[in-house]
C-alpha cells in the first residue's frame, strides 16, 4: 500500500472522519486487520481561522506548503488537504511537493459527472462559497453549474460551521435551517447539493436532505483509499 499524508486539524472533527473512512475502505477491500498507512500533520485550528479572517492566504499557503513538504520527507506518497476552504492554497502545496495532491474539488466533480448532474448547489464556509474554489473547475472541467444561497443564508451556513460544527455541536434547529436552504437551492434548479465543508456531513445526512448529497469528505476519503491501494485516481 502507498502512504497517505493528511494536512488536517481544520477542524479535527472532520479529520477524524477522514481517518475512519479511509481505514474502513481499506479494510473492506483487503479484509483481515488491514488498515491504511497514514501520516498526519494536524494544525492548531484557531491559528488557521485567525489567518483566514485576516485574509492572509499567502501566509496560509506557506504554512500548508511547509507541512506538506514535511509529510513528503516523512514518507507520504500523496497529500490531502482535509478541508474544502484551504484548497484556496492548493497551488502552493502542489508547488512545494513532488507527490500528488488529491484534490477534493476534482473528486467531487468526478462524482457529479458520474451521477449525471449538470447543476448543483454548494454549501460551505463563505470562503468556499464566494471564492473560486468550485465554480470554475466545475464549469470548465466538468460542465456543471454551481449555485450558492443568497447572502443572508451564506452567512448563516458559515456561522454554524465555525460556531457549532467545528466544536462538535449539532443542533436540530441548525439542521432544520440547512434543510430549508437546500430546499431553496432545489427550487432554483439544483439537482444535488455539494456539502462543501468537511464538517457539514456530520450535521446533514442523506435522509434529511430534499436533494441528493455530494459528501465531499466521503468522496475525498474514497479517493485517498483508492490511491493507497495502488489504483489510479483522477487528477493525479
Amino acid at each position: 500500500m502507498r502512504t497517505i499524508g493528511i494536512l488536517g486539524g481544520m477542524s479535527w472533527e472532520s479529520t477524524l472522519e477522514y481517518y475512519r473512512l479511509i481505514n474502513q475502505a481499506v479494510a473492506e477491500s483487503l479484509g483481515g486487520l488491514h488498515s491504511a498507512p497514514i501520516l498526519l500533520h494536524s494544525f492548531e485550528f484557531q491559528e488557521i481561522a485567525d489567518m483566514q479572517r485576516k485574509d492572509d492566504w499567502s501566509g496560509l499557503g506557506t504554512r500548508l506548503a511547509e507541512a506538506g513538504s514535511g509529510l513528503e520527507r516523512a514518507g507520504a506518497e500523496c497529500l490531502l488537504i482535509a478541508t474544502n476552504t484551504m484548497h484556496v492554497v492548493a497551488p502552493a502545496v502542489r508547488e512545494a511537493s513532488s507527490v500528488p495532491l488529491l484534490d477534493i474539488v476534482e473528486a467531487t466533480g468526478e462524482e457529479a459527472v458520474r451521477r449525471g448532474y449538470s447543476r448543483v448547489g454548494l454549501l460551505g464556509t463563505r470562503f468556499t462559497m464566494e471564492r473560486d474554489i468550485y465554480h470554475t473547475v466545475f464549469s470548465e472541467r466538468f460542465g456543471v453549474t454551481v449555485d450558492i444561497p443568497p447572502d443572508e443564508e451564506r452567512e448563516f451556513v458559515h456561522r454554524v460551521i465555525f460556531e457549532e460544527l467545528c466544536r462538535g455541536e449539532f443542533r436540530p434547529e441548525s439542521l432544520a435551517r440547512y434543510v430549508e436552504i437546500i430546499g431553496g437551492l432545489a427550487g432554483g434548479g439544483a439537482e444535488a447539493v455539494v456539502l462543501g465543508c468537511t464538517e457539514i456531513p456530520l450535521l446533514v445526512r442523506p435522509q434529511d436532505s430534499p436533494l441528493p448529497l455530494l459528501d465531499t469528505t466521503a468522496l475525498h476519503a474514497r479517493a485517498a483509499a483508492t490511491f493507497c491501494l495502488g489504483e489510479e485516481v483522477a487528477g493525479t
